[in-house]
């Protein structure tokens, strides 16, 4: 498809002065988010089918106008149902403007817009989220720092979709054997870079992508461009430990495994299977011995329970050799990102600390890198695995990894509230009458660490009516309360609050709702459930816990992992608390324990 565009042929505007580069940005943006509000518009039954239509028109406008004589080898979707006249035009013009980028930033534009045009059910069922190439640039770089040789490495995508790595590494081998024929360089591009991808359509549109950059090498040798992209299921794919880099952005989620795929990834699982894992031990076994795997991945693959056994899987096959958090600044992105980091792992490699940067991330095609110190991981590899997500953190870790103790040391065990309170709705009371208890909800634990009493959002009664078998549900003791949901933007992220042995003992027992935690004690409890909190709502251990959780939850998990001091270590700290001294008296105190300057 040819475009009325007044751009010529050749003349793509690669050298356009830095503000007429901004602008032509500026106009693609909304370009873009009339594309998506078009999409938007169609039913979701028709929507993907379009998506991949536009997409494709798109690129063939931008190859029309990157090299007049290409010819695509595929198409993304048999099914061309034809576009409206209106959407024909916009996805053309998209493909024209697209055309005055740099090429790679281009054709990454434009693989990248199908994604963003999907409906976000089947986005979130595939796992399909663009990765913007701040990122895909900053991955490749990594695999770099990891020695990576671009004029031999095999290389391999497993989770492909826009193809954003794919280019980006073709680009890399393209530099490493300049000065050579084109028709080998193709042939060492067809021969060492490979994708997987299981949507057909993102597919074809990422081979499409790949022509387009490797347009000028086929003109010149006369040879067709080599495929690149495999349309498979990955978890199909029996695999061989023959690549020098396994990369990518591998999709995540919960996924229903058969049996069989269940016994082969059980080295990996914990609980119920998350692609992003399935897809770590994926790689695992794609990468020979002495290669490097490069994976953007959420970060709470560092601390949750659900990843314990990927934790050790990675530690003992291919330790990390460096992790990036990702810092983006509000509004970069057009889908939602969970917290998110980029890692580097050694197959075969031997544990040791390993190198932690942050990227601040200022637009979708830039970001600053800044290094910090290194970190080790734990004796236990398949605890959380400590790591600084600023500066100051790194001797906070030092600290905590000197650390002895653990809440179970203290005499606590910690569990999440048992009531479920929509499975009980008929049991809710707003007085209370005889047979009722106390429901004590999240809102109970203030933000400065109080108990109050209260039930203030709506459908939160605050009496429970016990019935017949309800006794597991009831709480008899003193105990430790900490909400189970808080952001990294909060100021704090451990909000907890004694609940006091006199209120229960006066009502005879709590009901405990399950959006809060119980750090509960055993029979012999070494510590005061008032200091438990008070350590609990200090800013050392607050930071400690940034260290340790990627997620908003806060997981009885991970609260048990939390480094204490040992309890011969606590006794001043305890004196402090009973004396109710200033919270900054004991900020002084607990730091002290952990051995850092007050």
């Amino acid at each position: 498809m040819r475009s009325n565009s007044a751009l010529k042929p050749g003349s793509v505007s690669r050298s356009e002065p830095t503000h007429a580069l901004a602008l032509k940005r500026e106009e693609l943006a909304r370009a873009r988010l009339a594309a998506r509000a078009w999409a938007q518009s169609l039913e979701d039954s028709d929507r993907s089918t379009h998506a991949a239509w536009f997409a494709q028109t798109a690129m063939e406008a931008f190859a029309a106008a990157i090299s007049p004589s290409l010819v695509l080898s595929s198409s993304p979707s048999d099914n061309h149902t034809a576009l409206d006249a209106t959407a024909c035009r916009l996805a053309q013009s998209i493909g024209c403007e697209a055309a005055c980028l740099p090429l790679l930033e281009g054709c990454h534009f434009l693989t990248s817009l199908y994604t963003t045009l999907l409906p976000a059910e089947e986005r979130s069922e595939l796992g399909a989220f663009y990765t913007p190439a701040s990122l895909s640039k900053r991955l490749v770089d990594l695999a770099d720092e990891g020695g990576i040789d671009w004029a031999t490495a095999r290389v391999l995508d497993p989770a492909s979709g826009g193809g954003a790595f794919l280019l980006e590494a073709a680009s890399r081998m393209r530099k490493a054997l300049e000065g050579s024929e084109p028709a080998f360089i193709l042939a060492q591009l067809g021969a060492r870079l490979s994708g997987m991808e299981i949507d057909s359509d993102a597919a074809a549109l990422s081979q499409m992508a790949l022509e387009i950059f490797l347009a000028d090498l086929t003109a010149t040798s006369g040879c067709s461009a080599p495929q690149f992209i495999k349309v498979c299921d990955t978890l199909e794919i029996v695999p061989s430990p023959t690549y020098d880099l396994v990369i990518g952005n591998p999709p995540y989620g919960r996924v229903r495994l058969s049996a069989a795929q269940r016994s082969l990834f059980a080295r990996s699982l914990y609980g119920h299977a998350n692609l992003y894992g399935v897809f770590t031990d994926i790689a695992l076994r794609w990468t020979k011995a002495g290669g490097v795997i490069a994976y953007l991945t959420p970060t709470s693959v560092l601390g949750g329970q659900y990843y314990s056994a990927l934790r050790r899987l990675l530690a003992t096959e291919a330790p990390p050799e460096a992790i990036d958090f990702v810092h983006a600044r509000r509004g970069v992105f057009e889908d939602v990102m969970q917290e998110t980091l980029l890692a580097l792992y050694r197959k075969s490699g031997e544990p040791r600390p390993y190198q932690v940067h942050y990227l601040h991330v200022d637009n979708e095609r830039e970001a600053r890198l800044t290094k910090n110190g290194k970190v080790g991981l734990p004796q236990d590899v398949g605890a959380p695995w400590l790591a600084p997500r600023q500066p100051a953190h790194v001797k906070l870790i030092a600290a905590a990894e000197r650390m002895p103790a653990r809440l179970s040391d203290w005499g606590y065990r910690v569990s999440t509230g048992p009531l479920v309170w929509n499975r009980f709705k008929s049991q809710l009371r707003e007085r209370a009458v005889r047979g009722t208890l106390p429901l004590i909800w999240a809102e109970a634990v203030t933000s400065n660490g109080k108990f109050v009493f209260r039930a203030l959002k709506k459908n939160h009664a605050p009496f429970f009516k016990v019935e017949s078998g309800d006794n597991w549900l009831i709480v008899g003791e003193a105990s430790v309360l900490v909400q189970r949901t808080t952001a990294k933007e909060q100021a704090r992220r451990l909000i907890a609050a004694e609940l006091p042995s006199e209120f229960v003992e006066q009502h005879g027992g709590v009901i405990v709702e399950n959006h809060l935690n119980m750090v509960r004690p055993g029979p012999s409890p070494k510590i005061s459930p008032a200091t438990v909190a008070a350590v609990l709502n200090s800013d050392v251990v607050d930071q400690l816990f940034r260290c340790i959780s990627g997620s908003v939850a806060v997981s009885a998990f991970e609260l048990e992992a939390i480094p204490l001091p040992a309890i011969a270590e606590m006794a001043e700290f305890e004196q402090l608390v009973g004396s109710r001294a200033s919270r900054a008296r004991l900020e002084e105190s607990l730091r002290r324990s952990y051995g850092l300057k007050a």
